[in-house]
């Protein structure tokens, strides 16, 4: 998922976008230790997205503080 459309989604929508990308990784790397996958990169763009979207949700919190 690219920056761009993360900015444009919602404070709900990204709380919910969050957890099914967090469900999908969990899912992945219980896969990748059960029998490898055919493209391990898939769980390297799973962790990225999830640390993006954790950024821009706490930057949305801190930018309410102030």
């Amino acid at each position: 998922m690219k920056q761009n459309v993360i900015l444009e989604l919602s404070n709900d929508d990204l709380l919910e976008r969050l957890e099914e990308e967090e469900k999908q990784l969990n899912k992945l790397k219980l896969n990748h230790a059960v029998s490898p996958l055919e493209n391990p990169n898939k769980i390297v763009d799973y962790r990225r997205t999830v640390a993006r979207l954790k950024t821009e949700i706490r930057k949305r919190q801190l930018d309410e503080k102030l």
